[in-house]
């Protein structure tokens, strides 16, 4: 199958999801991240990688971003100097990508940028081994979690490093949010019931968080990029919406993988949140 047909057919797979309300638009709310990138952004985000990696430099390495979404922190891994490959299941996150590249490194040839899906076996094995295998937030989103993340581990070259970041299984309110993101997903209306309880909630609770803490009740919100140089505003909705919804307790991923010959290197638990939960392994060489 050449790179076009796959494109074309991952496309329509993925635009009948859409229709179905079986998937959010990630790409969208990506799209429209891209107008507060800058160089700031671009410098929290990059600082992030070199921590979570426990590196000063990707010079010489080979980085693959699977599910890159709005590209920064493919760009992050090509200012640190890295080979970069990029992919997503979202037509629109891919063009989040290349307009990422296009705004920074346009004359690059260390950075390619295709279509595909982490469940597609095929399609992984034809993109070959690399240092690091990066997938942040994602692979929890494919429908087939536990599929996706056996899919990548080969991947990882004998002595790379694999990071991800999977979501905190909570038991009942995992199950209740998965819940909540399908009716999100079901259309203008779900959007829009959803939207206007939990986003004016959270508002409300950061305000009240910053006043006990004799801070502006606004100082969450303008801080909230130093965490990866994200949104806090397209965060809410990427939460809300994120369907399909995964998620898994720490054990369950640290255990197998162990038994995979991964070594954990970094974690970090986002003290026991619904959110991600950032993992970096080593593979024994």
């Amino acid at each position: 199958m050449t790179q076009s047909t796959l494109d074309s057919t991952v496309s329509s797979q993925h635009s009948a999801e859409m229709l179905a309300g079986e998937r959010f638009s990630f790409g969208e709310n990506w799209r429209n991240f891209l107008g507060t990138v800058d160089e700031s952004r671009i410098q929290v985000a990059t600082e992030s990688l070199k921590s979570m990696l426990g590196v000063e430099t990707l010079e010489g390495k080979r980085f693959i971003d699977i599910g890159s979404g709005s590209g920064l922190f493919s760009l992050a891994a090509h200012r640190l100097g890295a080979e970069v490959t990029s992919f997503d299941y979202d037509p629109s996150s891919v063009g989040c990508t290349l307009e990422m590249k296009s705004r920074y490194a346009q004359e690059s040839g260390r950075w390619r940028i295709m279509h595909g899906s982490a469940l597609d076996r095929d399609f992984l094995a034809t993109l070959g081994t690399y240092d690091v295998v990066y997938s942040w937030g994602v692979l929890h989103h494919t429908g087939q979690m536990w599929n996706a993340i056996h899919n990548v581990l080969p991947m990882v070259k004998s002595g790379g490093l694999l990071f991800i970041a999977i979501y905190n299984d909570q038991g009942v309110w995992s199950k209740r949010w998965t819940k909540i993101k399908q009716i999100y997903c079901s259309g203008t209306l779900g959007k829009l019931a959803v939207s206007s309880v939990f986003i004016p909630y959270w508002i409300f609770r950061d305000a009240r968080s910053d006043l006990i803490r004799l801070r502006v009740p606004w100082h969450s919100f303008v801080t909230y990029k130093k965490n990866r140089g994200m949104s806090p505003w397209y965060d809410m909705h990427d939460w809300l919406g994120g369907y399909p919804f995964e998620a898994a307790k720490p054990e369950a991923i640290i255990l197998p993988l162990q038994k995979e010959g991964f070594a954990l290197t970094n974690l970090n638990t986002q003290y026991g949140s619904v959110g991600c939960v950032e993992y970096v392994f080593h593979r024994a060489g």
